[in-house]
């Protein structure tokens, strides 16, 4: 599953364009006054402004290999996220290693880099190696009904996890990570987790769906 397009919501509009294009240095396409959309690798992410908009969890494909490289890179620019005071975190059943931070809006932001998915770069970290969007945190009070709303719309399978408290849904390419918010919070802060509303457009084996949530709610777009 391929996330070619997300679009979230932002109390803090002109504060989140800054961050996106400064600190991580990726292009803004598109500026209005309300909203704009940043290109992240294969990935557009459209952000507008919302005064009740609560946070996200997103996170972004790097090469594998490029933990460290990548968190000399935004140490440089902001404070990375600990976990049991570690920077990076190690998720050996998946095979990947990531290391988090919080954009203008609080949203839990993460690098992932992924053992034998997207080869290893040798120069110093860039922009140009954040690749596109991996993971998209949906927050809710029923799992089960999530996965099943994926599995029979789109033919997504489990991941990883149940569906009672933890569903990551998807493959390596492209993750919802569905949390039960009544049972689970976010790592690795324990920041709150809200059923925050997104839009979405996925490729799955060439086919292309839209999807939206929001009241808690999945529905095709």
């Amino acid at each position: 599953m391929k996330i070619e397009y997300l679009k979230i919501f932002s109390q803090k509009i002109e504060e989140q364009k800054t961050f996106y294009r400064d600190v991580l240095e990726l292009p803004v396409k598109e500026s209005g006054e309300s909203s704009f959309r940043v290109q992240i690798g294969f990935s557009a992410l459209e952000i507008e402004e919302h005064k009740d908009a609560t946070p996200y969890h997103l996170a972004f494909h790097i090469p594998q290999q490029r933990e460290n490289s990548a968190l000399a890179w935004l140490e440089k620019k902001l404070s990375v996220l600990k976990n049991d005071g570690d920077k990076i975190v190690d998720f050996p059943a998946w095979k990947a290693k990531s290391l988090y931070f919080y954009d203008a809006d609080k949203n839990i932001l993460e690098f992932i880099s992924r053992r034998d998915f997207y080869p290893a770069q040798k120069d110093e970290f860039s922009s140009g190696e954040i690749l596109g969007i991996s993971e998209v945190g949906l927050a809710t009070t029923n799992v089960e009904e999530k996965f099943s709303f994926l599995n029979e719309n789109f033919g997504l399978e489990k991941y990883s996890g149940d569906y009672e408290r933890f569903c990551a849904v998807g493959d390596d390419e492209g993750l919802f990570i569905i949390i039960n918010k009544d049972q689970k919070d976010w790592i690795p802060t324990g920041d709150k987790a809200f059923a925050s509303p997104f839009e979405l457009k996925i490729s799955v084996e060439k086919a292309f769906f839209g999807v939206v949530f929001r009241n808690e709610r999945l529905e095709l777009l």
